[in-house]
């Protein structure tokens, strides 16, 4: 198994540096012009110019305190209602319906909507991050919830758990690897919506540097910004992967 996860992150690497080659080999036969899309050094160097004068660095900080703020609450948001919905079924019932009709909504329809109401302001970004990261944790904890092992049941009712001690020793243990894999999700939308945002609001950010660049024929500062937002999805999902380890040691056989 191990084996094979290597092999995997080696083909991997090796298609990256495969992608990088027929970039640069595109920049020197100048088919596309290096006005729109420039070459791989070009666009390092932007990178390492954007860190070394500081102006990088503070967009990502602030792109980075959007994303991780909307996915704390809305994982927080979604654990809870996601818990209450999955274990009562009179809720589930009543809130079923609902969910149906909010879930398939992307989250960038609710934008117009919500511009009038907040304004072009930090919070509406953080509202529409929130909403977007708030259903892949919400369905998963409903599903882990809702599926508990019957025989689980049973030995809870043998040994006499009230409703707090059985959700706390059976119900969100059988849930975690579900609100995790759903939380992963929730990253991910969290980070999109929040260089969306800073696109439409023009709050500081990666999202505004990218667009920003992209007005002033900065081809450079452009490929610079999305190269970083790539690098911060890659290793925003290494430390979810890293936490899962650690919170589900127990699943190791």
């Amino acid at each position: 198994m191990t084996d094979t996860r290597f092999v995997w992150r080696v083909g991997g690497f090796v298609f990256t540096a495969l992608v990088i080659a027929l970039w640069q080999i595109q920049a020197n036969l100048g088919l596309i012009s290096p006005i729109y899309l420039p070459s791989p050094q070009r666009a390092m160097n932007a990178l390492i110019n954007g860190f070394s004068g500081g102006l990088l660095l503070d967009r990502l900080i602030a792109t980075m305190e959007r994303m991780i703020f909307g996915w704390v609450l809305a994982s927080l948001l979604g654990v809870v209602l996601g818990s209450i919905i999955g274990i009562s079924k009179v809720a589930r019932s009543y809130l079923e319906p609902m969910l149906d009709y909010l879930r398939p909504m992307p989250a960038s329809a609710i934008i117009p909507v919500m511009i009038p109401i907040l304004g072009l302001t930090e919070t509406m970004v953080l509202t529409v991050i929130g909403f977007s990261a708030l259903w892949p944790t919400l369905l998963a904890t409903i599903h882990g919830f809702s599926s508990i092992e019957p025989r689980l049941n049973e030995v809870a009712r043998i040994l006499k758990l009230g409703r707090t001690a059985f959700i706390w020793k059976i119900a969100l243990p059988n849930a975690l690897p579900d609100i995790i894999a759903g939380s992963r999700i929730s990253l991910t939308y969290a980070l999109i919506l929040s260089v969306v945002g800073e696109m439409l609001s023009g709050r500081e950010g990666l999202g505004q540097f990218i667009l920003s660049s992209a007005r002033l024929f900065k081809a450079p500062d452009l490929f610079a910004g999305v190269l970083l937002l790539g690098l911060l999805g890659y290793l925003s999902a290494l430390l979810v992967a890293q936490l899962e380890k650690r919170l589900l040691t127990w699943r190791k056989p």
